[in-house]
């Protein structure tokens, strides 16, 4: 679904990322760690194609399609999926109204996926406006349950969330990732970041990464890699060669 090739980007004058490889196959959920400040973010917001991330080098295919120099809604229509670490509050907007807007086949299902996340007495408020950090989250959730993407990114998912949102929020992105159906009948692929590996709890990943000073350092079991780096920090990481 998803393949990235010796990607370079850039912000301003310094570049962040370099010689980025990544293959996400159809059905696959991928999760990412890292410290602080080594380029996650950048790497999904290049991704998906906001601006201010200049890709100099390397190439980002999507279903086979070259989607390098797409625009961000180009991206979104061919069933690309984002939710942010920190999304804004649009003034204005009522949150019931921009789920209509984003719908694809799920626009029929807004109320029942709204109660689904206890979001439903939300939808008459602006977007985020007032919201708690887990209202946050599973106003994000819940827009990417309607939007119904074949690939999501989570930046952080469970990133201020106590542990009552955590469950709620983790059962929704299960669903929407088709975790609840057998290997082979899913479609759906996904690339999250994690600090604590809290998601995990709800998420059979199928593959780990760590990105360490906008290198790929380890690729494999992301438990294993989660456990060595709770264990020795990311230092081991960096020095490890399983690439």
């Amino acid at each position: 679904m998803l393949e990235i090739t010796d990607l370079h980007v850039s912000i301003g004058d310094r570049e962040v990322l370099h010689d980025i490889n990544l293959t996400i196959p159809d059905g696959e959920t991928h999760v990412m760690m890292g410290p602080n400040g080594s380029g996650k973010t950048t790497l999904l917001r290049t991704i998906m194609g906001f601006g201010g991330n200049e890709v100099t080098a390397g190439s980002i295919y999507f279903n086979g399609e070259d989607v390098t120099r797409l625009p961000l809604h180009e991206r979104a229509e061919r069933g690309m999926g984002m939710l942010y670490q920190r999304p804004p509050t649009i003034a204005g907007l009522k949150l019931g109204k921009l789920l209509e807007v984003t719908a694809r086949a799920n626009a029929d299902r807004i109320p029942a996926l709204a109660a689904e996340l206890n979001m439903d007495r939300f939808l008459d408020r602006d977007v985020n406006a007032g919201f708690s950090g887990g209202e946050i989250k599973r106003s994000e959730v819940l827009q990417l349950l309607v939007q119904d993407p074949t690939f999501t990114m989570l930046d952080e998912p469970e990133s201020g969330v106590d542990i009552e949102n955590i469950s709620l929020i983790g059962t929704a992105i299960s669903h929407l990732l088709e975790k609840d159906q057998h290997i082979v009948k899913r479609h759906k692929s996904g690339l999250i970041i994690t600090h604590t590996g809290y998601i995990l709890d709800y998420i059979d990943a199928d593959y780990g990464h760590v990105l360490c000073d906008g290198v790929f350092k380890c690729h494999g079991n992301p438990r294993e890699i989660l456990k060595s780096i709770k264990t020795h920090g990311y230092q081991e990481c960096v020095e490890c060669q399983r690439l």
